[in-house]
């Protein structure tokens, strides 16, 4: 699957194994509110580091990631959820 972001920049997604999966989604830590409700993500700039590494096929070099923006990595992060958890909860924005 390819994803084009809001800068132009096109990012290809690999078809990740259950392992490869089940370790993206190990990785993400939520802070959960009073009243049961998800609040944010715990450690956000490692995890999506990792789900970049892991989920885009192509390279993911330290200087790849590192051309990056911030908006563009939470742009792949949210695609990745989106496509990665189908069927399980909404991804987080």
């Amino acid at each position: 699957m390819e994803i084009k972001l809001k800068s132009g920049k096109k990012v290809k997604l690999k078809d990740v194994s259950i392992d490869e999966r089940d370790q993206m989604l190990d990785s993400v830590q939520y802070e959960i509110k009073e009243d049961g409700s998800v609040g944010q993500i715990k450690m956000m700039h490692s995890t999506m580091t990792k789900w970049i590494r892991i989920g885009v096929d192509g390279d993911t070099s330290d200087k790849y990631i590192k051309s990056l923006t911030l908006e563009e990595r939470i742009e792949i992060f949210t695609k990745m959820q989106e496509e990665y958890l189908v069927g399980e909860e909404k991804a987080s924005k």
